[in-house]
């Protein structure tokens, strides 16, 4: 398959749901508006709504039933990034090639922006048209449980403890699977349900999202180290000044490319019951350990 055309014509679908979805920008307040949406349409990827889509798609349902809890999930990942840069936790002056939330707009908006967006994720979930009221709760769960301490937070906050200290691995794994593997799995599954997965499909499309979760991140290590500022739309080499833990630093960068390269091979092991409806999830599982940002 041609997963550039078929990504492209997902965050084509994505950014109408985003912008049918949101406060329009001159909506007041302006400025909160205005940055929500400077940090929503900077150009990402959006891998976690293409994989609620893709996932929903590979059980044989109608993305389009799945569209409100995709734009859900780029909104929660936006706000995390908005958050992630401040001064009090990265620092980071661009991100996406411009600057950052807080440097075009203060710290205070930006913080606030973060907030909206984080809010109403769980809006757009809940104005989901379908009969299925049981199939939203479950989906707001999972999503918050994934975004919440004991997910993507969680990660996070472990991973500013353990700067500049030396870590077992244990921890480093920790960090990785919540900080981005949580609410990447999360997408997979909600996709799944939303779309009336068995239970045998979301066992297999969980063992997916799990293998993935993990790779992205590894991936994203190595890129730090390999990848360029002008390819990454970042300042890169962030993560050693900051003294972070990670794989390559760790297990270094040739192990890291082994285990990332096991886990796509896993991912991809799970979805062999799975018919061609699945493919653009093989290909996103390739694609994550071939990515230049």
């Amino acid at each position: 398959m041609n997963l550039n055309r078929y990504l492209s014509e997902k965050v084509e679908v994505i950014n109408r749901g985003l912008k049918e979805l949101l406060p329009r920008e001159d909506d007041y307040p302006q400025t909160l508006h205005r940055a929500m949406h400077y940090s929503l349409f900077a150009g990402g990827k959006r891998i976690r709504p293409v994989l609620v889509l893709a996932a929903s798609e590979a059980v044989g349902a109608d993305p389009a039933a799945a569209l409100n809890c995709a734009c859900a999930f780029e909104c929660i990942h936006t706000y995390s990034l908005i958050h992630d840069d401040l001064p009090a936790i990265d620092n980071d002056d661009l991100r996406r090639g411009r600057p950052t939330c807080h440097r075009a707009f203060g710290e205070a908006a930006a913080i606030l922006a973060g907030d909206a967006l984080l809010t109403v994720a769980f809006d757009m979930i809940a104005r989901t048209e379908t009969r299925n009221r049981g199939a939203i709760v479950k989906v707001i769960q999972e999503l918050a449980k994934a975004a919440g301490s004991t997910g993507m937070i969680g990660g996070q906050m472990v991973d500013i403890e353990s700067e500049d200290s030396d870590i077992p691995f244990p921890v480093l794994e920790y960090i990785h699977i919540h900080k981005t593997g949580e609410l990447i799995l999360a997408a997979i599954r909600c996709g799944a349900i939303l779309g009336g997965a068995s239970k045998k499909e979301l066992g297999a499309l969980s063992r997916f999202g799990k293998s993935i979760g993990l790779a992205f991140q590894i991936a994203d290590d190595i890129l730090d180290v390999e990848g360029s500022s002008d390819e990454m739309g970042k300042n890169t080499g962030g993560d050693e000044k900051k003294g972070k833990a990670t794989y390559p630093s760790l297990i270094g960068l040739d192990e890291s490319r082994k285990r990332a390269s096991e886990l796509v091979e896993m991912a991809l092991g799970s979805l062999a019951d799975f018919d061609g409806k699945a493919d653009p999830l093989r290909a996103i599982a390739r694609y994550i350990i071939a990515r230049r940002k």
